[in-house]
């Protein structure tokens, strides 16, 4: 394997396995940042040792037990902690002992998960709701502050500081790396929700790359929703966003074709949709209705996916239904991107006219200015309409702003189309 290989291959660990390292990390030195940077140190090991040595059996663990090695070496150089160090050694030595021949962090209470720790103490009341939900993409989706940037149609270097202000606060308030009990879960409950489900949806529809998707993230996402639900039963939102991403992510097989292209929702075929998935996420949306919370946002948007999820064929959705959802979604959590789904909502159920009315009151604002989905709508809508040369414009456009290579390519198609018109 050339050197080039390898890297790439580290690459694809680090993706899968840098959460977890930091997780475990952190129930260790009980400092995010520290955790962050230790599995930092590990990952260049590494990428110095593996182009030589080969990649090892379980390159998790060997990225665990590293940075292990470089915790034990950092109390040692600043004399501090003498305990911690020798709990760490009593650690590694057990984790030698056993070889770690699957390396998943272990669970020891009812939680007895350090990834959906994380989660929590990246929420934690102490910090803003934009760093809050910012750190754990970076800790727990492994983003970079790019990626974490156009998520949240922000700049760059505004996010990189929220993530460097989060940590700090994080290590000065000494908050515990613990999950939250009583009236405190209530409190963050909603954050941790939004959080999970942007973790969800960056493996859904990856923002940059080469790949339509990134699945690693959607199990993360899904695993972590499917915790909280037993954590908190009786939560209706949580079931929600359950039902949500099962719904979501029984699509994932038909959303990419043989090359690795995206297949848009209404050219899949649903005969490869995962029924498994969808009987779930419908028994979660029916969970969260008998709690009362039909009318949850989450819950609501679960109830659009069901709609896709119930049609046999992309002729038989009912868009009416789903349009009034998106009408209820829209007055009860107004934002820019749930307009946007209504103007497609309302196009589909009543024609690319009363979609492009919607959208057009959206272009002139400033917030969806470089998304490039809004110029992909909208150039939908014309296309539709036979407004061909203003439809090629406006894909044009969202295929530079668009990160994903994926993307780029299916926007570029769509300006062929407009140059030969509809077949």
């Amino acid at each position: 394997m050339t050197a080039t290989h390898t890297h790439r291959a580290i690459d694809a660990v680090w993706r899968i396995e840098s959460a977890r390292i930091i997780a475990g990390l952190t129930r260790i030195v009980r400092d995010v940042g520290l955790a962050e940077e230790l599995a930092q140190d590990a990952l260049v090991a590494a990428l110095e040792q593996w182009p030589q040595s080969g990649i090892p059996d379980n390159p998790g663990a060997w990225l665990m037990a590293t940075a292990k090695h470089r915790a034990i070496d950092n109390f040692r150089r600043n004399k501090l902690l003498e305990r911690k160090h020798e709990e760490l050694g009593r650690e590694l030595k057990t984790q030698q002992e056993t070889a770690v021949a699957n390396f998943e962090i272990a669970q020891d209470d009812d939680i007895g998960d350090d990834l959906l720790r994380l989660v929590f103490i990246s929420c934690h009341p102490v910090l803003s709701t934009e760093a809050r939900v910012a750190l754990t993409l970076r800790l727990l989706g492994g983003l970079t502050t790019e990626e974490i940037a156009r998520a949240f149609l922000a700049p760059e270097p505004t996010v990189a500081q929220r993530i460097v202000r989060a940590k700090r606060t994080l290590a000065e308030e000494r908050v515990p790396f613990e999950v939250p009990r009583g009236p405190d879960l209530a409190v963050r409950l909603s954050s941790v929700l939004e959080v999970i489900y942007l973790v969800f949806n960056e493996g859904y529809s990856a923002t940059a790359g080469e790949d339509w998707m990134r699945p690693a993230l959607c199990e993360d996402a899904l695993r972590l929703g499917r915790i909280l639900a037993g954590l908190v039963p009786n939560e209706p939102e949580v079931h929600g966003l359950v039902a949500l991403m099962e719904i979501q992510a029984s699509r994932s097989g038909a959303r990419v074709g043989p090359s690795g292209e995206p297949i848009l929702l209404l050219d899949q075929n649903r005969a490869r949709w995962d029924q498994l998935l969808i009987h779930r996420g419908l028994a979660a949306l029916q969970r969260a209705e008998e709690l009362g919370g039909a009318l949850g946002p989450y819950a609501m948007q679960a109830a659009i996916a069901a709609c896709h999820a119930r049609a046999r064929t992309a002729a038989e959705t009912d868009w009416g239904r789903i349009a009034a959802l998106y009408d209820a979604l829209a007055q009860l959590t107004p934002s820019p991107i749930v307009e946007l789904n209504r103007a497609v909502a309302h196009a589909m159920a009543f024609g690319p006219a009363a979609g492009l009315k919607l959208i057009d009151a959206l272009a002139t604002g400033p917030s969806l200015k470089a998304y490039h989905l809004l110029p992909s709508v909208r150039g939908d809508f014309l296309f539709k309409l036979g407004r061909f040369a203003e439809a090629q414009a406006e894909f044009e456009r969202a295929a530079t702003l668009t990160r994903n290579a994926r993307e780029r390519e299916l926007l570029l198609d769509r300006v062929q189309a407009c140059a030969v018109g509809p077949l």
